[in-house]
C-alpha cells in the first residue's frame, strides 16, 4: 500500500526562535524567496492548538512564513509564544532531530561562501569514494540559532546509480 495520489513533499515546516533572524538568514544568506505570511494563530480559551498541532493549549503562533528555495520543497517557518516551549534545537541523534540539506553544483565555492558569512561549519568536507554514496561530498553547518544544515553535492551522480534503475530525486534534474 501507499498513500493514495502522493506527488511528493510540498513543504517542510520547522520552528525558529526569532522569525526576523530566520527570515534574514534564509533570504539573504541561503537565497530563498519569502512568499507569504499568516498569523497570529491561537485559541486562548479552547484546545484547538493541542488537537490540531499537538502543542500546549496556550501556545500561540506569532506568525508563520512560507519560502520558496530553489527547486526543492517549500519551507514553512513558525515562531511560537507561550508556556512549555523548548528553546534548544534537537541534535541529529535526538528523537525529532533533523537537518536540511542544500544541494549545490559548486561545493567548494558554496563552502567558501558559508565560511565568509561566518557560519559555524562542522569539521571538514566528507568525500565519498566508495559505496552507494560514492561521488558525494558533504559538510554540516549551523544556522545562527543552531539548526543543523548540510551542504551536499554529487555532480556526477552517486555510486548506487550503477546498479539500480531507481533514482533518488535530484534538485538539478526535477523531471526524474
Amino acid at each position: 500500500m501507499a498513500l493514495p495520489s502522493l506527488r511528493g513533499v510540498e513543504h517542510i515546516g520547522f520552528t525558529v526562535p526569532d522569525l526576523e533572524q530566520a527570515t534574514s538568514f534564509f533570504v539573504e544568506v541561503i537565497g530563498c524567496q519569502w512568499v507569504y505570511s499568516l498569523g497570529p494563530i491561537a485559541d486562548p480559551a479552547g484546545d484547538w492548538m493541542t488537537r490540531h498541532l499537538n502543542v500546549p493549549a496556550r501556545a500561540a503562533i506569532r506568525e508563520l512564513r512560507f519560502f520558496r528555495c530553489g527547486f526543492g520543497p517549500n519551507f514553512e517557518i513558525f515562531e511560537y509564544q507561550g508556556p512549555q516551549l523548548r528553546l534548544a534545537p534537537p541534535r541529529n541523534c535526538d528523537v525529532g532531530g533533523h537537518h536540511l540539506a542544500f544541494y549545490v553544483d559548486d561545493f567548494d565555492r558554496a563552502l567558501s561562501y558559508l565560511t565568509q558569512c561566518g557560519l559555524p561549519v562542522l569539521g571538514t568536507p566528507t568525500h565519498r569514494t566508495s559505496g552507494p554514496s560514492a561521488g558525494q561530498t558533504w559538510i554540516y553547518f549551523l544556522s545562527p540559532w543552531g539548526m543543523q544544515l548540510e551542504l551536499v553535492s554529487f555532480p556526477r551522480g552517486k555510486g548506487y546509480e550503477a546498479d539500480s534503475p531507481l533514482r533518488l530525486w535530484h534538485p538539478a534534474s526535477p523531471g526524474i
